[in-house]
């Protein structure tokens, strides 16, 4: 979802944080924008980097449901070997925005993936979904494996009934009085919502996310308007991380793990929503599946260490790329 140890298993990294993080904005000017069509409307693409280059690019799918392409601008350096392709889904970001529920099913944003790639005449690419994204990305690999190079799935929402485990196992972590306050938001007679928002921000602050955006982050998003579509966040997930009363609050995409043919990569912080025992376990659904846990990191691991996501995702592309 995107809301604002040494591993004793076989293929699984730890990758300590970077020394510094970097704080100087990548280039964020994009070598090429375009609206695609796409089911139900138009959807927001723009390109960084060759795409008729000799390595295949990576597509990256935003979080939420309700993110923006914002969320990846971290990962833009990539694109100096590669291009690296951000798109809106549509009613986010700057995609057109029909506000219509009947788009906001999991299957048409598994569709409008697959138009983008026809719309760039794409062969195959390297697909990464991070958060709800993981969701898209899953779904679009076990239906289009012809059209993976390989599968990066971070800090997926794989399963409903998992994440809400993993989030209960985090709350758990909490002083004692935050955990007393969100029990108590959630009650009948809630306390007032200033007190709710502070238990809330208690727990993002420890899962979602545990650096600031940089400055130049804040004004990119400012500048384009990017900010949380939360009519669609509230109709398919509910009020906040850790209460799912939406449309996918039964979702259930485990059973797909076991028809991905892609090479498949799972990246997680290590303070991550999802957590690293659930990581594993999905992990180990996947045949010759990997699983990295970078150190220092929340659920938005490339804000709080985009050189080691960088490095990590840059080895993990490399390493697959076609001979």
């Amino acid at each position: 979802m995107d809301r604002r140890t040494t591993l004793a298993m076989a293929g699984a990294t730890l990758l300590s944080p970077a020394t510094a993080l970097a704080e100087t904005a990548p280039r964020l000017a994009p070598d090429r924008e375009l609206m695609v069509p796409v089911p139900g409307g138009r959807a927001y693409v723009r390109i960084n980097g060759d795409l008729a280059g000799a390595r295949p690019p990576v597509v990256m799918v935003h979080g939420g449901p309700g993110g923006s392409h914002g969320a990846f601008l971290p990962a833009l350096p990539l694109a100096r070997d590669r291009a690296v392709i951000l798109y809106d889904q549509l009613d986010c970001g700057l995609s057109e925005k029909p506000g219509d529920p009947a788009n906001w099913q999991v299957s048409r944003f598994v569709e409008e993936l697959e138009a983008i790639r026809a719309a760039l005449g794409v062969d195959r690419w390297h697909v990464l979904g991070h958060s709800w994204g993981g969701t898209v990305a899953l779904e679009y690999a076990a239906r289009q494996p012809e059209a993976l190079v390989s599968l990066i799935l971070q800090g997926p929402l794989i399963s409903t009934r998992a994440w809400m485990a993993d989030a209960a196992t985090l709350r758990a972590k909490l002083p004692a009085d935050v955990q007393a306050a969100l029990t108590a938001c959630e009650g009948a007679s809630p306390p007032p919502v200033a007190a709710c928002t502070a238990a809330v921000d208690a727990f993002y602050a420890r899962f979602w996310r545990l650096r600031p955006a940089p400055q130049w982050a804040i004004d990119y998003e400012q500048a384009h308007g990017l900010k949380l579509a939360a009519n669609l966040y509230n109709h398919m997930w509910g009020p906040n991380e850790f209460r799912a009363t939406g449309t996918l609050k039964d979702y259930d995409g485990e059973p797909l793990l076991k028809r991905v043919a892609a090479p498949t990569l799972f990246l997680i912080g290590d303070s991550d929503e999802v957590t690293p025992e659930t990581a594993r376990r999905f992990t180990a659904e996947i045949p010759g599946a990997r699983l990295e846990i970078i150190a220092g990191a929340a659920h938005r691991t490339q804000s709080d260490q985009p050189e080691a996501y960088n490095a990590a995702l840059s080895t993990w592309l490399a390493g697959h790329d076609p001979k």
